[in-house]
């Protein structure tokens, strides 16, 4: 029996989209120890300080934290922000690079969910919004709640 795609994320950035524009998307496999696995289908997983180095020719995610359960690590000293190794195609790591370098882009991490039970990282290839970027992002975001409680009122 495959397992599905969950559709509800185990942990989000959802700051990522208030502070970049993200134009690409990625999708990456996680290195994890056996205790980070348990934590993460418990759902305790943040990402909010969490940011992606490339070096080397390899990306790495640095910064997240990823709270041990009691039960699971027992006899392992567990690291919660431990700098885990991510898994991206030759060719998806050279256009990030590339990317990174040349044209002044940066990659974030957008969710962490899981794909077919296996934990998957997404990421964003972004550009950092200015202060104006960000108040026309928020001024947009209310307009439309504001419109959604008029049209409901009728």
């Amino acid at each position: 029996m495959p397992k599905e795609k969950s559709d509800k994320p185990i942990a989000e950035n959802r700051k990522a989209r208030f502070d970049y524009f993200i134009e690409d998307r990625y999708v990456a496999g996680l290195a994890l120890e056996g205790w980070e696995v348990k934590a993460l289908r418990a759902g305790r997983a943040n990402l909010t300080e969490a940011y992606v180095y490339l070096r080397s020719g390899e990306a790495f995610l640095i910064g997240a934290h990823v709270t041990p359960l009691n039960t699971a690590s027992t006899h392992v000293h567990a690291d919660p922000t431990r700098t885990r190794k991510l898994l991206l195609n030759r060719r998806e790591l050279d256009h990030l690079l590339g990317a990174v370098e040349r044209k002044g882009y940066t990659i974030v991490p957008l969710d962490l969910h899981w794909d077919a039970g296996r934990a998957k990282l997404a990421i964003g290839l972004a550009k950092g919004k200015k202060q104006h970027d960000k108040r026309a992002t928020e001024k947009d975001r209310d307009w439309q709640r504001d419109k959604a409680r008029v049209l409901k009122r009728r």
